[in-house]
């Protein structure tokens, strides 16, 4: 009887990385990592280690930043494939950056079709978006 409640599981529906838009989420992406630099590495002897890297991920439509936290460091090396689960647009000044927290995986894959080419010239971290204040009229 439990098993008849359960709902059945959706398949996952990809996209590419020229589709994000800001203040979306709920993404899964599969994305090649093209490099990785530490940019937080704080922590106490007694107390929680904080990690935070900066990636450059992409697949065969663009690239784009995506912001790495603590477990997730160890998983984002150059030249590896990951699956994104459930990955939001995050703004960092006036930029998208992509992140996955704690609702959503990075998983390592194998890529589907021998090595894809990461499109680089299209940098969606290097568009900047300006936040204009709808006026009542």
């Amino acid at each position: 009887m439990a098993a008849a409640s359960k709902s059945e599981l959706r398949k996952p529906i990809f996209t590419k990385v020229d589709q994000l838009r800001p203040g979306t989420s709920g993404h899964t992406l599969t994305v090649k990592v093209i490099s990785s630099s530490m940019v937080l590495n704080k922590g106490k002897p007694e107390g929680p280690h904080m990690r935070i890297a900066e990636c450059l991920v992409g697949d065969d439509t663009g690239v784009i930043i995506f912001t790495a936290r603590n477990e997730q460091v160890d998983l984002m090396k150059p030249g590896s494939t990951v699956i994104l689960r459930n990955a939001k647009i995050d703004m960092f000044k006036t930029s998208m950056r992509l992140a996955v927290d704690k609702w959503g995986r990075v998983e390592l894959t194998q890529p589907e079709d021998d090595e894809f080419q990461v499109k680089h010239d299209n940098n969606l971290s290097l568009v900047e978006y300006e936040l204009v204040k709808a006026t009542e009229n």
